[in-house]
């Protein structure tokens, strides 16, 4: 049976938390600190940060090899492709510095784990976020960076200010597309308790699907990509309107252009349904 009680303290928590920028700061203190600490052991820091940075460009690799045998995939050159690859491990690089602990709250809620953050003057979900920086994000981060540096110089963009403030958004709209559909499935492990399984396939469907150009899906996919999961708005959307292809589109342009304003309404979303999910927790007590 879920504790009301707690979840009135959560809320009163969620409430105070909106006060801003003493909020955004001490949360800025605590992730610093979490990397200072695990800076300390540094053999374990540089590996995790390798193999963040390996494990992302060992799947460009094979997709090299195959487009190195057929050219092209859907019309899209080595160079297109690897850009959209490359914007797909940026926005993911910074999902993965800044909200990758998402993914430990099913775990956490099973465990009971969550009780102990009640004593705490900050947001439950600004708690889990900054207790442990995922260090293997910096690799992945990096390697995006790398990938996408070269990929635009072999397509060669002209970076106009306004491209330049698009991709800045577009970046942060598919890391907020990740966080969202996260957050939304662990929302959910307030009431279900275990949501690992659903958790691992859209894990997978965002990294296997998100690389490549949706054409290649069909119509039936290529639907199912942008309106049931909204891989489309992490990434493809993104690249054809920074490559000029949104001719190419199965949908109407504009949402290539909104992709952005698609990843901030999706976390709105996500965070409403955090806050209503809440009260379903159950402590280790009950």
């Amino acid at each position: 049976m879920a504790d009301p009680a707690a979840a009135a303290r959560w809320r009163d928590r969620e409430k105070a938390g909106r006060r801003g920028v003493g909020t955004a700061t001490l949360a800025l203190v605590l992730a610093g600190a979490s990397l200072r600490a695990q800076m300390q052991y540094r053999a374990n820091f540089v590996i995790l940060v390798v193999m963040g940075l390996v494990y992302q460009l060992t799947g460009f690799v094979f997709l090299w090899v195959i487009l190195s045998r057929f050219e092209a995939i859907a019309g899209w050159s080595l160079g297109e492709v690897a850009f959209l690859y490359g914007l797909r491990l940026l926005a993911h690089g910074v999902y993965g510095l800044l909200f990758n602990a998402i993914q430990r709250i099913s775990r956490m809620t099973r465990r009971g784990e969550l009780d102990r953050y009640l004593v705490r003057p900050l947001p439950l979900l600004v708690q889990v976020l900054v207790e442990r920086v995922h260090v293997a994000g910096i690799g992945d981060l990096i390697g995006g960076g790398l990938l996408f540096l070269a990929a635009q110089a072999l397509v060669g963009i002209d970076w106009s200010p306004a491209a330049l403030a698009y991709l800045a958004l577009a970046v942060a709209g598919g890391c907020l597309v990740e966080a969202a559909l996260r957050l939304a499935i662990n929302s959910l492990a307030f009431r279900f308790l275990e949501l690992g399984s659903l958790s691992f396939l859209v894990d997978n469907l965002i990294g296997n699907f998100g690389n490549y150009p949706l054409r290649i899906y069909g119509a039936a996919g290529q639907f199912l990509l942008t309106f049931v999961l909204p891989v489309a708005f992490v990434a493809y959307f993104p690249a054809t309107v920074l490559l000029g292809r949104v001719g190419e589109l199965s949908v109407h342009p504009a949402l290539a252009y909104g992709a952005p304003l698609v990843g901030i309404l999706l976390f709105l979303l996500a965070h409403r349904l955090w806050r209503g999910e809440i009260r379903h927790y159950q402590s280790a007590g009950h």
